[in-house]
């Protein structure tokens, strides 16, 4: 062997017997079965389960998202196909029918959020917005109180808000230019049980995303200005695995999607996340052991875990969702507005 052969022989020969080495020291660090490994709690394996269950979940979301646009797809062809006159955008608008009724969001609570909430609560606006100006039937949307980090927030990453159409964006509190008698405070801490909207009222949301560090301090609110209140009828037809605390979007969008079916069930499992394991009152009662294999297979919650469920239900775990509305929304309102 020559000499020059050898050098190179030596320095492969080290290479190798390093990359053995650190082989073995991989292989002694990992935790064996029985020693080093320490048992996860209850609560870490219902939350590794839950997001399993979501990643299995991925493609049927995926593709009830795709049915949901086909089908507004069709809607608004047959719309186009029946009006021959004026531009498309103006023969879907000529077939909308306003609403009387006043839907609000009470921005009154932002000093007890923080900026993180603030955004959240910034997101969940928009969606709202982005909803009723393409509503078969829009409300007179109105966003009472509206100042402090929230108005900041959205002066820097939301600039056009300002041009928003179809929506009355003021900085005083509701109560200032609403009659009380008017108005109804929709909480889920009320013992008062919507049947049916009254579209000469108006109907008031907490803009509060809170994560239940704030429980019933809207019901509260209400109770002592000597406001009605009540909650939407969700436990008259949906059967769920956590409390009916609901976004502020979503609540938003149950009302549009009533005021455009007249059925609360088809408006309550058109909008409700399949995360809070929704099932018709009339089918959970078949058996228990069926509501439990649908809980698995929906990605619902026992009763114990509901206070983890509490903390994320505003602050929607769907993370590729999430990317999808927030694109959307951008998009929505950018179309929307020019």
């Amino acid at each position: 062997m020559s000499s020059e052969i050898l050098p190179a022989f030596s320095e492969t020969s080290n290479v190798e017997r390093k990359q053995d080495l650190n082989e073995d020291q991989e292989e002694n660090q990992k935790p064996g079965l029985g020693e080093g490994f320490e048992p996860i709690s209850k609560r870490q394996m219902k939350k590794l389960m839950k997001q399993k269950q979501w990643e299995e979940q991925r493609e049927l979301r995926k593709q009830k998202r795709k049915e949901k646009r086909k089908r507004k797809q069709l809607e608004r062809q047959c719309q186009l196909e029946s009006n021959s006159e004026g531009s498309d955008r103006k023969r879907i608008r000529r077939d909308v029918v306003y609403s009387p009724l006043r839907l609000i969001i009470d921005c009154s609570f932002d000093s007890l959020m923080v900026l993180k909430d603030i955004k959240k609560l910034h997101k969940q606006i928009q969606r709202c917005y982005a909803e009723n100006r393409r509503a078969l039937h829009p409300v007179q949307f109105y966003l009472t109180s509206h100042g402090g980090q929230l108005k900041k927030n959205m002066d820097e990453n939301d600039k056009g808000w300002v041009n928003w159409k179809d929506i009355h964006i003021k900085p005083e509190h509701y109560s200032e230019f609403i009659q009380k008698e008017d108005l109804v405070y929709l909480t889920s801490d009320s013992p008062n049980v919507l049947k049916e909207l009254d579209e000469s009222k108006a109907y008031v949301i907490g803009g509060l995303v809170d994560h239940n560090h704030h429980k019933g301090l809207t019901y509260k609110q209400a109770s002592e200005h000597g406001i009605d209140h009540a909650q939407l009828p969700l436990g008259n037809f949906v059967k769920m695995n956590s409390r009916k605390v609901l976004a502020i979007n979503h609540v938003f969008e149950i009302i549009l999607e009533y005021l455009e079916t007249r059925d609360w069930q088809e408006a309550f499992f058109t909008i409700l996340p399949q995360r809070k394991g929704a099932v018709p009152t009339d089918k959970a009662c078949e058996s228990s052991s069926h509501d439990k294999k649908f809980t698995r297979v929906e990605g619902g919650l026992n009763s114990d875990s509901s206070e983890e469920e509490n903390r994320n239900e505003l602050d929607s775990p769907r993370k590729e969702e999430k990317q999808d509305k927030e694109n959307s929304t951008e998009s929505t309102v950018n179309s929307i507005l020019h």
